[in-house]
């Protein structure tokens, strides 16, 4: 089905569901269409979207003065559309998509604690962004609630979220964090298991709420940028990226083809860092400790040439609205072609021993294994959802410059397991240097930057990029006054998170860090 015969089959079936749909209600929200709807026609628009094999990728409030607005953003065949509509401040209340989206689930709920949307027909009522930093009745992206809050002194501990508990003979509960033992960020796990068999895993996160969404608030362009890049630190080329795509798209911003190279040039170095850093963690949380320095060395070097060349180890802040902030020297290309040779002679006799090693296979293969089902109900992206099939990339399927002119080879196993979701690191690792190498003979002279113009009141943009751990999403809606009245980035462990909890069913308790590496979701992505 072509990605207009599934719109259009999309709103023929809202039709024959009874949902009017008007012909000012279908524009564009670049490069999704988007369809405003009712409040009431919002539960069926999810259910029939689900029918149509619709990828569902994220839902965000922007409340304003009386209503609130509502949008959800969904994907098919690499076409996406938003939803949107809006309901009174007074009386929040929509149908839930998680009965037809498991996915859904978190971010509906961090849309009620944030935004005071109810959510009619959710599965799970539990608070989840909401710890105890604001009273019952007030929430916090409200146009009247302070960000500095309204609760003067420290917020009390969070310590009566009601887990599910599971019942029988010789059932145990481990509670795991939310510190642990080492530099890695809060995050609960409580299992129940019998033996040393899981038979349920539920996570709480959310422990260093950063208030991203409002601080973002009457931030110019540069400023936001600065902010996008910090919502996850280990991507922050990738989230960066998507703000300022979305702030161009919204105000009309043609970006010089150079500055695009470039940015597509340190996103694929980002991508081969994190992929080097989590090859070596998984191998060493099953005591091959030789992988795990072999990997660490690796990824040291390609972060210090990142730094010489870019300004910062992980090229923070070096991409811009409307561009980057730095160009390479006429010598850098010469440079970092070595680099790239050296570091396949490096790494393809350290794979082999990878793919091919007894010990590794006997932990690796068949532990933590997410089926192809629960790789789609889930909605995951990135590496988890390739290694159970599932082949989804922006850069190729929704290809924004310049990998519209670039060629991207797909990286897909179908083991499902911890050993495939290595397999598919190492694939991407390989294709990236296949891209770096196509950027470098094809990078054009000219400027790295343009200004970017001032927007109308009220634009909106959609950014949407391939980062490493997967589809990045960020929405900008600019104010009158041209500052930023809304952002939201969605960080794809929004949905691999969930997956986390599926895969380690049946498995042995010794092999949660090595299912939890192998999905290694950001803690600092998904909370907001």
């Amino acid at each position: 089905m072509s990605r207009f015969d599934w719109l259009s089959e999309f709103l023929a079936r809202l039709e024959d569901e009874h949902v009017m749909v008007r012909r000012g209600d279908v524009s564009s929200l670049a490069p999704a269409h988007r369809l405003v709807l009712d409040a009431e026609d919002w539960g069926t628009a999810g259910r029939v979207a689900a029918g149509l094999g619709c990828r569902w990728a994220g839902i965000w409030g922007d409340p304003q003065e009386a209503d609130v607005v509502v949008r959800a953003c969904l994907e098919h065949a690499g076409d996406y559309l938003v939803l949107q509509t809006e309901v009174p401040i007074g009386q929040a209340l929509l149908a839930s998509h998680t009965p037809y989206f498991r996915g859904a689930n978190r971010l509906e709920r961090h849309v009620h604690d944030l935004c005071g949307v109810a959510l009619r027909d959710h599965p799970d009522q539990r608070r989840w962004t909401r710890h105890q930093a604001w009273p019952d009745g007030e929430f916090p992206l409200r146009v009247d609630y302070p960000a500095t809050g309204r609760s003067p002194g420290r917020t009390r501990a969070d310590a009566d979220y009601p887990f599910a508990p599971v019942q029988g003979s010789g059932v145990y509960e481990i509670p795991v964090g939310p510190v642990h033992a080492g530099i890695i960020e809060p995050g609960h796990f409580r299992f129940q298991a019998v033996g040393e068999e899981v038979l349920r895993l539920e996570e709480r996160l959310g422990y260093v709420h950063k208030g991203v969404e409002k601080l973002a608030v009457g931030r110019d362009p540069a400023g936001l940028a600065r902010l996008a890049g910090r919502v996850s630190g280990d991507s922050t080329v990738a989230h960066t990226w998507a703000a300022c795509q979305a702030m161009e798209r919204a105000t009309g911003c043609a970006v010089p083809p150079r500055a695009t190279m470039l940015r597509a040039l340190m996103c694929e170095r980002e991508r081969i860092a994190n992929h080097l850093g989590d090859i070596g963690a998984i191998c060493n949380d099953v005591a091959f400790t030789f992988a795990h320095v072999q990997c660490a060395r690796l990824r040291e070097g390609w972060q210090r040439r990142s730094g010489t060349l870019f300004g910062h180890r992980f090229m923070m802040d070096a991409i811009i609205p409307g561009g980057v902030g730095r160009d390479l020297r006429p010598e850098a290309a010469a440079m970092l072609r070595q680099d790239h040779a050296a570091l396949r002679r490096a790494m393809e006799p350290l794979f082999d021993v990878i793919e091919d090693h007894p010990s590794l296979d006997d932990r690796l293969l068949g532990t933590g294994r997410l089926d192809a089902t629960d790789a789609v109900a889930l909605g995951c992206t990135g590496y988890v959802a390739k290694a159970s099939g599932q082949g989804y990339d922006v850069r190729r399927d929704n290809p924004y410059p310049p990998y519209d002119v670039l060629s991207v080879e797909g990286a897909v196993e179908t083991g499902g397991d911890v050993a495939a979701r290595v397999g598919v690191r190492i694939a991407e690792m390989r294709g990236s240097l296949a891209l770096l190498d196509q950027l470098l003979d094809a990078l054009p002279d000219g400027a790295i930057h343009t200004p970017l113009p001032a927007p109308a009141p009220h634009a909106m943009g959609l950014g949407l990029v391939e980062g490493w751990r997967g589809e990045v999403l960020s929405f900008v809606r600019f104010a009158a006054d041209g500052r930023i009245a809304r952002f939201f980035p969605r960080d794809p462990s929004w949905f691999t998170w969930p997956a986390l909890e599926r895969l380690i069913l049946g498995n042995i308790v010794p092999d949660f860090p090595v299912c939890n590496k192998s999905v290694n979701g950001s803690y600092s992505g998904q909370d907001l």
